[in-house]
């Protein structure tokens, strides 16, 4: 006959999600689960994007976070002297890492990237395995390193927010789903301190509560006030840091109202986010199929395979993506970059489809693996020819100036700064602040001197009256921007420089003598 200890133990395994082992075989597989598929998901995470080490640079917030970070090395302000639309944790972690291994190179954030997509396939293996058993673990690691190359190699080798955003945004999902809620609102906070829209996690962890409080009838308001003082904490200590909290809340949260609108482009923004949900699904139609199949089987009220129905819930995750979309969505600039924050959910949700079902995980994994293998190739062969002619302009601004000048780059690209080694000569390092526009608005009426950030030309004009750049790089080409359309920029040029030389369709002028 049985103890009672021996029956409690009995009755616990009954509860374990498909897949865990009995008690007695659980510390084993416990210690030696990690250790295998751990080092496995290490090698993958480095492998699939090994291609990122290749560039000195990859995406235009590269070069704005590399040039930020150089400013705030040689004594620049955070959100005074240097500033950007973005939280401060990622522009830190820059200057962090340039003070350590000098800023003539991104190689060890590119590593920090590898690592944080590690961690990321590492948090999505502990949810699925906790869910639907062991092999769902491994596989949603391994399909989340697979796919998070699955898109341009501009967006996914990138070391930008959302590659850095997304452990944080899974751990919060995660404590959530373990009623740690004083850590799920903490990791919702570093989330929101990387990028904005990682706050949307908010959502489901919320959700999650609630769920929580009425499925157990235990009391909810301490929960949630270990999640709200979890979230302020973090974010009340940077503001205290940064010493001017007002600038802190007007760069991050209601100074970029103008620039999260349509703008009236809707036809550019309605195609780039066609084209990324394409490419996107192509790159995971191996796991989203068996999702889209769940999702027509439930519609047709037809009886699913299912084996352990009763811990494949995923009503959380479907929340979590609704969040997701909606993040990707403010501001309908819907750049590729963007789509990375649907990964996670996505994974997840494709991966208790596999495990609940009579699919088999070898197919799966096989076509994943074929589609980062394309990816993977397409970022070794990816075209050069702006790095080239950004490499060659700046090459040539270094020439002509020497390391006390400023340079003004009117344009997107604020790696040319980065590039030529030279101090910007002004805080806003793209003509966005200055003019309202962003990649994509081409046809907006809403770009143009009159469309800037408050006080921004004055600010300018009293940083360019300290001391004019000695060179402009006009690398506004045919955007609604150009100087023609600028009457300041035009009356600087017009006034003060000569053109020295011209590299397709971007300008260098030097200060006249």
């Amino acid at each position: 006959m049985p103890t009672p200890t021996r029956s409690r133990l009995t009755a616990l395994t009954e509860r374990l999600p498909l897949g865990v082992p009995p008690a007695d075989g659980w510390e084993r597989v416990k210690t030696g689960y990690w250790s295998r598929l751990v080092p496995l998901l290490a090698l993958v995470a480095l492998l699939t994007h090994l291609p990122s080490f290749v560039r000195p640079v990859w995406s235009p917030d590269e070069g704005f976070l590399a040039t930020q970070a150089r400013m705030l090395a040689d004594g620049g302000v955070l959100y005074d002297t240097v500033v950007d639309r973005k939280p401060p944790l990622l522009p830190w972690l820059y200057q962090a890492c340039f003070t350590v291994f000098g800023s003539a190179s991104l190689w060890p954030l590119r590593t920090l990237a590898v690592a944080a997509h590690l961690v990321t396939a590492i948090l999505l293996a502990s949810i699925a395995r906790g869910r639907w058993g062991n092999r769902a673990g491994a596989g949603a690691g391994l399909l989340y390193l697979l796919v998070s190359i699955g898109l341009s190699p501009e967006d996914t080798q990138a070391a930008t927010f959302e590659v850095f955003m997304l452990p944080a945004m899974v751990a919060a999902f995660r404590y959530a789903e373990r009623r740690r809620w004083l850590a799920a609102g903490i990791a919702v906070a570093l989330c929101s301190l990387t990028k904005q829209t990682g706050g949307a996690v908010l959502l489901p962890v919320l959700w999650m509560l609630f769920q929580d409080a009425r499925q157990r009838g235990v009391r909810w308001i301490p929960a949630l006030f270990k999640i709200g003082f979890g979230f302020t904490l973090p974010i009340a200590l940077v503001a205290v840091i940064l010493t001017k909290p007002k600038g802190f809340l007007f760069w991050v949260v209601t100074g970029s109202g103008d620039y999260a609108t349509s703008g009236g482009a809707w036809l550019q923004m309605v195609g780039r986010a066609l084209g990324n949900s394409a490419i996107l699904i192509g790159a995971g139609l191996g796991f989203l199929l068996p999702v889209g199949r769940r999702l027509w089987l439930k519609y047709r009220h037809r009886p699913l395979p299912v084996a352990g129905e009763e811990h494949g819930s995923t009503t959380d995750l479907w929340m979590w993506l609704l969040s997701s979309l909606v993040a990707v969505s403010v501001g309908f600039h819907f750049f590729g970059h963007y789509y990375l924050q649907l990964m996670p959910p996505l994974v997840l949700l494709g991966t208790g489809a596999v495990a609940t079902s009579a699919i088999r995980w070898k197919p799966v994994l096989v076509y994943t693996t074929a589609a980062a293998s394309v990816f993977w190739g397409l970022a070794l062969a990816w075209p050069g020819e702006r790095l080239d002619r950004t490499t060659e302009v700046a090459t040539a601004v270094a020439a002509q100036t020497t390391p006390k000048d400023t340079v003004l780059v009117w344009g997107m690209h604020p790696e040319l700064y980065w590039l030529a080694d030279r101090k910007p000569a002004t805080r806003y390092l793209t003509a966005g602040f200055l003019t309202n526009y962003s990649g994509g608005k081409d046809g907006s009426p809403s770009v143009g001197e009159q469309f800037s950030m408050a006080n921004a030309w004055q600010t300018f004009d009293q940083e360019i009256a300290k001391g004019l750049p000695e060179v402009v790089v006009d690398d506004s080409g045919l955007a609604p921007y150009q100087p023609g359309m600028i009457p300041k920029i035009e009356n600087l040029l017009d006034t003060h420089y000569e053109m020295v030389g011209v590299f397709a369709d971007t300008v260098v002028y030097r200060l006249k003598r």
